[in-house]
């Protein structure tokens, strides 16, 4: 990864994914999408392929891998379909791995091998109603009584958390104050592990979204959900701190998946200019669509250089949570801006939405929204910069 160069087991990976989205995901994509359905075929194909255990040891019903060839997974998967993706990137990073960094031995095993086996999924608890971009703002509250925990509140967009086969929801909660050293009350933020079928756990109707119509996304709410106290995940009091680190790696995990949006719409784009004839020539032969074309190609590897150098340093134990940012900036803007030039290449039928490119369209906008808005990114870079 020195010379940003992909290893041959790394390579064979990526080729193998980029087959399976061409020839699975690719012929139903349209028809999910439409249908608003979640893909549960896809889903157990990619559980198959043990794409859900590419970043956990073997012990855990893992693939041994690591977080880069989960990365890689979704680039490819993402060109295609990143309703798919989402659901992959979802299910690990922020699904499984809070389990994995923070949990308990028995906890990893009584949840890992079902969820890096792709058998189960599971959600990750954090946006509410008053607590978006400031995560600080959690209402949700979490009462120890009588050995368990008792749950009341909310959660909003939550990924993977109403399918049939969701098993497991973890949510952050006020557990408690502190003070600070000037005096100042500060909520206490714990992460509590929820079953779904917990009695008082409702995963209500699912959002009607702009885009990724094939991922499920639910609000949640929590009435009197009681729990065992061995049910907290990691240090009480460290909810938010930890969630924070699954964030920074959640970042690039997005920021490879919007890559592979952005690589998808180019090879859209390419394909159409290059077939599409309008006054006795191709498109592609006209000056300004070749152009444009040029810039897609230049923010793919503006992106893919960024993710890679973010994924880098986070495998070496080194500081990244700047440059996971800069990755997530960069390839959601890419994927957006890629998008919209895709769409005006292809013209009316970039505006049809069974063409790829109007899906990636559609699809792209929550890319500068999600874990972490542009504007989140762009505070965090100049915060390291001393601003």
């Amino acid at each position: 990864m020195n010379t940003f160069e992909l290893s041959e087991e790394y390579q064979a990976l990526s080729d193998a994914v980029r087959e399976f989205a061409d020839e699975e995901i690719a012929p139903v994509s349209a028809k999910h999408d439409e249908e608003h359905s979640f893909p549960y075929e896809i889903q157990a194909q990619m559980a198959e392929m043990g794409l859900f255990g590419l970043p956990f040891p073997e012990e855990y019903g893992g693939q041994g891998g690591d977080y880069f060839a989960l990365c890689l997974a979704l680039e490819q998967i993402a060109r295609v379909d990143q309703s798919a993706a989402i659901t992959l990137e979802a299910g690990v990073s922020l699904g499984a791995m809070p389990v994995y960094l923070f949990g308990t031995e028995e906890q990893k095993q009584q949840w890992l091998p079902q969820l890096a086996s792709g058998q189960a999924l599971a959600g990750f608890g954090l946006t509410e109603p008053e607590a978006g971009s400031d995560a600080g703002g959690t209402r949700t509250r979490a009462e120890l009584r009588d050995g368990n925990w008792v749950v009341n509140g909310s959660k909003e967009f939550i990924t993977n958390s109403g399918t049939d086969i969701t098993k497991l929801v973890t949510v952050t909660a006020v557990t408690g104050t502190t003070t600070t050293a000037d005096g100042r009350e500060k909520k206490e933020i714990s992460t509590i592990l929820v079953p779904a079928d917990t009695p008082g756990f409702t995963a209500q109707k699912a959002y009607n979204k702009v885009g990724w119509n094939a991922s499920d996304t639910h609000p949640l709410t929590f009435e009197d959900v009681t729990v065992p106290e061995a049910n907290l995940l990691g240090e009480q009091g460290r909810g938010y701190a930890n969630f924070l680190r699954i964030l920074d790696e959640g970042r690039i995990a997005i920021a490879a998946l919007a890559t592979g949006a952005a690589q998808g719409c180019l090879e859209e784009a390419i394909r159409y200019a290059t077939e599409r004839e309008q006054f006795g020539r191709s498109i592609g032969k006209n000056q300004a669509v070749a152009f444009k074309i040029a810039r897609m190609r230049a923010r793919v590897h503006q992106a893919r250089l960024a993710y890679y150098d973010a994924a880098s340093r986070m495998l070496k134990g080194r500081p990244f949570k700047t440059e996971a940012a800069i990755a997530k900036l960069v390839a959601g803007e890419a994927a957006m801006d890629n998008a919209r030039d895709a769409t005006q290449v292809f013209g009316g039928y970039g505006f049809i939405n069974e063409f790829r490119v109007a899906r990636h369209y559609r699809d792209s906008k929550i890319l500068e929204v999600g874990e972490g808005t542009t504007e989140v990114q762009l505070m965090l870079i100049a915060r390291e910069l001393g601003l």
